[in-house]
């Protein structure tokens, strides 16, 4: 995993996790890590990990190859976050949601003029999550907005003319946060082609969060969220969608990391 640019990052311990490493961080030190980040001169990569993306990560060797380029991998996802616990970090570990940090950073960054870019969603949603963010974090900076078209991104994807003109806007913006609301591995594999070509800034996947922020989806209530219940009103809210993400990968997820922690070997 990349250490380069930004000592809070570089120093942050990591916890393996079915042989992907996580940083075992909460949402205020990450939130620190990001702006160090931003403060460097290259471009860096931050991805959040649930247990869905994580394994997709595990059985994609291109995704995990991905992985050690960049510079933060947080948990997103509450069994990431115990795992890190068993691991010896305890409360230092927490579950780290995109929408929640979509608000962290941006509100901690509004003293040192942080800019930010907003890239995916749906036709309007960027739009209204600028909105959003802009009345909830006054003096908030977003040079701009882009939703791209429809694409079919795997590990073979190139940058076409259209991606690359994109990419011009964004770099025109001159952002130091770059969000990206593409859906995983979609996203990962899209920053991984875009970063050559940005200069500067950090570009964290934060999928769903757009919806969320744009206030096209209902997030759980506070209190589902709080007991790591909020992947259930995410499956009954999205069944036809995320019916293989709830009811295979995490099945999957729970089995190998079981018997990975009980009898040290992966299945």
């Amino acid at each position: 995993m990349a250490a380069a640019g930004a000592p809070s990052s570089a120093s942050m311990p990591t916890t393996a996790i079915l042989g992907v490493s996580v940083h075992a961080t909460d949402i205020g030190r990450a939130t620190a890590a990001i702006l160090d980040l931003a403060a460097d001169t290259g471009p860096h990569l931050v991805f959040l990990r649930d247990v869905a993306s994580l394994m997709l990560t595990v059985d994609s060797p291109s995704l995990r190859a991905l992985h050690e380029k960049a510079s933060l991998v947080l948990p997103d996802g509450w069994p990431l976050a115990l795992a890190g616990r068993l691991d010896g970090h305890g409360k230092a570990v927490a579950r780290i949601p995109g929408t929640d940090l979509v608000d962290a950073v941006c509100a901690a960054g509004l003293e040192i003029g942080l800019r930010h870019f907003l890239y995916g969603g749906k036709p309007g949603i960027a739009e209204r999550m600028a909105a959003n963010l802009r009345t909830r974090h006054p003096g908030l900076v977003i040079g701009g907005a882009c939703t791209p078209p429809m694409r079919d991104i795997d590990s073979t994807y190139r940058l076409n003319a259209e991606s690359l003109d994109e990419l011009k806007q964004v770099r025109a913006a001159e952002p130091d946060i770059i969000w990206v609301g593409l859906s995983s591995p979609k996203q990962e594999f899209w920053m991984a082609q875009a970063l050559p070509h940005l200069g500067h800034g950090v570009c964290i996947g934060v999928g769903a969060a757009f919806d969320f922020q744009s206030g096209a989806r209902r997030r759980a209530p506070l209190w589902m969220r709080k007991h790591g219940l909020e992947w259930l009103h995410r499956l009954c809210s999205e069944p036809r969608r995320l019916w293989r993400r709830y009811l295979i990968l995490a099945p999957r997820f729970a089995w190998r990391f079981t018997a990975e922690r009980l009898w040290g070997r992966r299945t």
